[in-house]
């Protein structure tokens, strides 16, 4: 019930999810010992290892969601590609892959060559950013069959992505080395990136009506431009680490689930849990969402990443050296927690200062 508040049902989602990979799953013995065989130990991860040979190779897709909804409402494009690369090199690296090359789709209901170059050029500065390049794509003109806000085109986007397991890499990173002691970095987020979408835009439009997008922010930026804030991309600090060593047991991309679907994920090999006791406060627009919507905190850190967009599972030996390393790339990280023998995962909640187990 809390789930479907926010215009999604994440149980529903994750039971569809299962049915899928479920399906999936049935076609791997097409490629076994074969060019193209999974090598993934993990069910249903985003991101598979497929082995061709000596090349091991990581795959994986999603999409903007509905932010796309903020750049029709703005007229702002250009920031979107952001989003998209952050969905797919980000789960890639989360896995341990280099992200490598890219195939996007837009789906239109009619098209406006100006606005697909202003999506193309926003992609482009994000792909040149993680080291991507993009190598196919296609546009589809589906009329009525998208919508949106406004009488400009209207669009889906979505992308996959692939890339390579480093050569320092035995495999793709699963969690299944995580043990009791080890430590958890988080590294901050900047907004919430491209999840949590649909429950912002209710929560907006029932404060401030159908042109919510319009309304101040504060004085020198509207609610609209404050939620089209770009994701941070951390696939190019992940490799880094990992270039020199410095290789983490786990890592949670924090998507829709938040930071216990996430996290969960990756702690289910080992059947461990987690103790976070220092993860980042939720930034202020994030705080005034929650207040305008009377989200609780449960909901909230279901819904939304609350400020911490990555946690990393490192060795207790290597965390302050990961932490030097990740600020010198210039992103913020801090120690967070630690993993625990007992399943359960505790936060203490930076708003609360009280401590929540699911």
């Amino acid at each position: 019930m809390i789930r479907k508040k926010s215009g999604v049902d994440i149980n529903l989602g994750n039971k569809a999810s299962a049915i899928a990979f479920t399906y999936a799953k049935e076609t791997f013995p097409n490629r076994r010992g074969k060019k193209g065989e999974v090598g993934s130990k993990t069910d249903g991860g985003f991101s598979n290892l497929l082995i061709f040979g000596n090349e091991r190779i990581g795959i994986g897709s999603d999409g903007t969601g509905t932010k796309a909804e903020l750049a029709e409402r703005t007229g702002i494009y250009d920031t979107l590609g952001f989003d998209l690369v952050a969905m797919v090199a980000d789960d890639l690296a989360a896995a341990g892959f280099e992200p490598t090359n890219l195939s996007n789709v837009i789906d239109v209901d009619y098209l406006d060559a100006g606005i697909v170059e202003r999506m193309m050029k926003g992609l482009r500065n994000a792909c040149n950013l993680a080291g991507i390049t993009i190598t196919g794509g296609e546009i589809a003109e589906l009329g009525n069959r998208i919508c949106g806000y406004g009488d400009r085109m209207h669009f889906n986007w979505s992308a996959t992505a692939i890339g390579v397991l480093p050569e320092n890499l035995e495999t793709d990173i699963d969690g299944s080395q995580i043990k009791e002691g080890d430590v958890i970095i988080s590294l901050k987020s900047r907004g919430f990136r491209s999840n949590g979408f649909s429950s912002i835009r209710r929560i907006l439009q029932e404060n401030f009506g159908d042109e919510w997008h319009k309304t101040a922010y504060d004085d020198k930026t509207t609610w609209g431009e404050k939620m089209l804030t770009p994701s941070l991309i951390y696939a190019p600090v992940i490799n880094r680490i990992i270039a020199k060593n410095l290789i983490p047991k786990g890592m949670a991309h924090i998507t829709g689930g938040g930071i216990f679907d996430n996290l969960r994920r990756v702690l289910k090999m080992t059947d461990t849990g987690a103790v976070l006791d220092n993860i980042f406060a939720p930034l202020p627009e994030m705080l005034r969402i929650q207040k305008l919507g009377k989200v609780t905190d449960e909901e909230a850190y279901l819904w939304w990443n609350m400020g911490n967009g990555m946690l990393l599972v490192v060795d207790s030996g290597d965390a302050d050296e990961i932490v030097r390393e990740v600020r010198q790339a210039g992103y913020e990280c801090q120690i967070a927690g630690r993993i625990t023998a007992c399943n359960d995962i505790s936060v203490v909640l930076p708003t609360l200062k009280l401590g929540k187990k699911y």
